[in-house]
């Protein structure tokens, strides 16, 4: 039974945090415009030039009585702590990696001193596979932590190409689920979203992810790793819409052009055996009983998307959902408990 008085707990699985330091250095970045992060310099600009007077940065480095004093207010039982986007990924290789390791080492600490209200994902530096693999194994050894968060693409580079699955190969050893969260789209599609201001939540976010697990499933990801599992936010991104079309044109798009692999399923079987979607920040009947009706009651997980979206009404709006409470329960606590081991 939830603190709320509700037949289930509410665990929110996709919620931000960081650190002091990598805020910091978010600024220093911002600062010397560099080329090759044109995406982050867009979004970064809005949410992290702000500084520490900015509620959200605040919230953001928040793992004590803040956060859980909003939480009481939500009706949060639990959140699923991930390093905010773009995490360490916009760093070079070597910052990045000492980045990745020191936010894991204390969002273990806050998990410690709070093992009822918080679980967290270990973030890795992409930029050296070998280093990522590592501290896959480190953080869900060593640190207990309940699976990794990769901030999707790195420098404009996807984990479609091979060089990056040494990361799932750790992973799916580790039992431990990715969960791949958007940003800006990478430099060599960004042009057209910025010139229209479309290029973060309103659109650009949601087409990155989409391109990036759609990469994926065709690369073969999942049929070289077929117990890996992959989480993605906001309803999945638009995907749910789009399995049937896939479907139907992943044969004559792929296999014919020669630039895509023989899969040994359709991409919608991979979508409802390999990715599991949260509600984060889609808090709406519809969207949420058709995810769940295509992909299955078992592949949809309860997510607020804390800083950025902190709504009560949401909230209310998911327990008044048209489903069982059994259904709830699952949409809310089981699902979460079994993907991320809680």
């Amino acid at each position: 039974m939830s603190a709320a008085g509700v037949p289930y707990r509410r665990i929110a699985t996709e919620e931000a945090w960081t650190t002091p330091d990598i805020i910091r250095r978010y600024g220093d970045l911002i600062r010397s415009q560099p080329a090759d992060e044109p995406g982050f310099l867009s979004m970064g600009g809005f949410i992290f030039t702000r500084g520490v007077d900015s509620p959200v940065v605040r919230k953001l480095q928040s793992l004590g009585e803040e956060r859980l004093a909003d939480m009481d207010k939500l009706g949060m039982d639990m959140q699923v702590l991930s390093l905010t986007a773009p995490g360490v990924q916009v760093f070079d290789t070597a910052d990045a990696v000492a980045l990745a390791a020191d936010s894991n080492d204390q969002l273990a600490e806050a998990v410690a001193a709070h093992p009822a209200r918080f679980a967290g994902l270990t973030a890795v530096a992409p930029q050296d596979p070998t280093a990522a693999a590592r501290e896959i194994e480190r953080g869900m050894g060593k640190l207990g932590l309940n699976g990794v968060i990769i901030n999707s693409h790195t420098k404009g580079e996807y984990l479609d190409d091979e060089k990056y699955w040494d990361i799932f190969a750790a992973a799916e050893a580790a039992g431990a689920p990715i969960y791949i969260h958007p940003r800006t789209p990478a430099p060599a599609m960004l042009q057209p979203y910025v010139e229209r201001h479309l290029d973060m939540a309103i659109l650009g976010f949601g087409h990155e992810v989409a391109f990036h697990i759609v990469a994926l499933i065709t690369a073969g990801v999942f049929d070289r790793f077929p117990a890996l599992k992959i989480v993605i936010g906001h309803l999945g991104e638009g995907l749910p819409y789009h399995m049937y079309r896939m479907d139907l044109m992943q044969e004559r798009v792929r296999v014919p052009s020669g630039r895509g692999k023989k899969l040994q399923k359709t991409p919608g079987e991979y979508m409802r055996e390999n990715i599991f979607i949260t509600t984060s920040g889609v808090a709406w009947e519809p969207a949420i009983l058709f995810a769940q009706q295509v992909l299955g009651t078992e592949r949809v997980l309860y997510a607020m998307d804390y800083p950025y979206q902190r709504y009560p009404e949401e909230v209310a709006a998911t327990d008044a959902l048209p489903i069982s409470d059994g259904d709830k329960k699952m949409l809310y606590q089981s699902n979460a408990e079994t993907v991320f081991g809680l």
